[in-house]
């Protein structure tokens, strides 16, 4: 993974509330959150909208969490595929 846009200030102290869209396997999420820790944080939480557990490989602690979703894929309502339909009218799409 690389990263092409860094944090525009220090979070050292700082409390950290990283907002996802959706929690699949946990790997980037996993990743992202490593490098933030290392920041020093005072702390750091995850939100996310969608979860989808039966995917995790790691697992990643969700504070908080809109709504499970079951083994299937999504798109629609500002979620793509290959930057491809995302501008769907309604969720589920």
């Amino acid at each position: 993974m690389r990263l092409e846009k860094d944090l525009s200030g220090p979070i050292t102290g700082r409390h950290v509330l990283f907002v996802e869209d959706v929690v699949d396997t946990g790997l980037t999420l996993n990743y992202l959150l490593h490098a933030l820790r290392a920041r020093q944080p005072a702390s750091l939480e995850v939100c996310a909208l969608f979860t989808k557990p039966f995917h995790r490989l790691i697992d990643t602690p969700l504070k908080y969490t809109g709504f499970e979703l079951p083994d299937r894929f999504v798109v629609g309502y500002g979620l793509d595929f290959h930057e491809n339909i995302a501008t769907c009218p309604s969720w589920p799409c």
